[in-house]
């Protein structure tokens, strides 16, 4: 289907946002300092601009209409140190700088001066939607995505923006299960468009869901679910494993180290991250099986198998495990520019198989 939009992805990783639009038709572009990522890109034939989004900006981007961002999360989470969460006051206080049109040296000469650059990265989103209306060339919407910890972050960027002439979502943070993701993960959303955009009347909204809550305690682990709107298991996304079998984490539950997670594959998966390899699998009967291998780690991130989708570079866990799961970018895009749902099932029936 032809499309009004083109979208530039800030801090593109692998391209999970970016393979949700070539799923959905819409041109994007990718930029991304990380070397592995960027193999994986090009092994894919994702457009991508290799190098530091400090170091660009809108100006360099013309084509795009449409913004989009993940910025490094890990000062935010709350497996880190914290220091982001600790930031959060100064990360408001830098954001109303921005928009009163402070000189973008001072404000990063003093963005040094918090510890972390990660922290400070989260702001970058906002200055090239800035220096974009600035130019007389706006984003048309802007949808970025994030950590749980960095919602309260969106928020004040959605009373920010809001006098820069856009209308934004409530940001909402989203269980991917809903999505027909099989894994739980949880992300901050936010979508924003610009009030009176030439594609995109009316006010933006966040993604309906699809699936069910995966809820551990009010489901049988016995029993393979078999309602159709039930979370997709890893079973289902992973065919060609040999089920059943019991995934143990690579952490600890409830504060004991020792106490390692388990889920079975009649149950999506638990939070993908970058230490995924680490997991192990096993028969029922406690017989130790294959680790996922790479494939299989990406597709419970709703990625393509092999060879449909190649993983290129080094730390290719970590590239998996910090990705946007396409599934979940594909509903959310779907969202922010207007898709009809028709379209939007239509494209998901063509590249999933559940």
């Amino acid at each position: 289907m032809s499309t009004p939009f083109s979208i530039v992805d800030l801090f593109a990783g692998p391209g999970g946002l970016d393979l949700a639009a070539r799923q959905l038709g819409i041109p994007a572009v990718g930029i991304e300092w990380d070397p592995g990522a960027c193999e994986t890109r090009k092994a894919n034939g994702l457009a991508t601009k290799s190098g530091d989004v400090r170091e660009s900006g809108p100006a360099l981007f013309t084509q795009a209409n449409v913004l989009a961002g993940g910025p490094p999360c890990q000062t935010f989470t709350v497996a880190g140190n914290g220091s982001g969460r600790k930031a959060l006051d100064q990360v408001y206080a830098f954001a109303k700088r921005l928009v009163a049109r402070e000189a973008l040296k001072t404000i990063r000469d003093d963005l040094e001066e918090l510890g972390d650059e990660r922290t400070g990265l989260v702001l970058e989103p906002l200055r090239w939607a800035l220096e974009a209306r600035d130019a007389g060339r706006p984003f048309e919407a802007i949808v970025l995505e994030q950590v749980p910890a960095v919602r309260p972050v969106w928020e004040r960027y959605a009373e920010l923006l809001e006098d820069e002439g856009y209308t934004c979502a409530v940001p909402k943070v989203l269980r991917t299960e809903e999505y027909g993701v099989p894994q739980t993960r949880r992300r901050a959303i936010f979508i924003a468009r610009l009030r009176n955009s030439t594609h995109l009347p009316g006010v933006p909204r966040m993604p309906q869901p699809t699936h069910d809550v995966f809820n551990p305690l009010k489901k049988a682990r016995a029993a393979r679910l078999v309602s159709p709107t039930a979370p997709v298991s890893m079973a289902t996304a992973l065919p060609e494993r040999p089920a059943p079998f019991v995934v143990i984490s690579n952490y600890g539950t409830g504060g004991d180290p020792k106490a390692r997670g388990r889920r079975y594959s009649h149950e999506p998966s638990a939070t993908v991250t970058g230490k995924v390899s680490r997991n192990r699998v096993e028969a029922p009967d406690g017989t130790s099986t294959d680790r996922f291998s790479t494939s299989e780690m990406g597709q419970l991130q709703t990625f393509p198998a092999a060879p449909d989708w190649k993983w290129a570079g080094k730390d290719i866990s970590q590239q998996i495990g910090n990705a946007v799961p396409p599934r979940l970018g594909m509903h959310i895009l779907a969202a922010a520019l207007d898709i009809p749902r028709e379209d939007l099932e239509a494209a998901i029936r063509k590249h999933y198989a559940y």
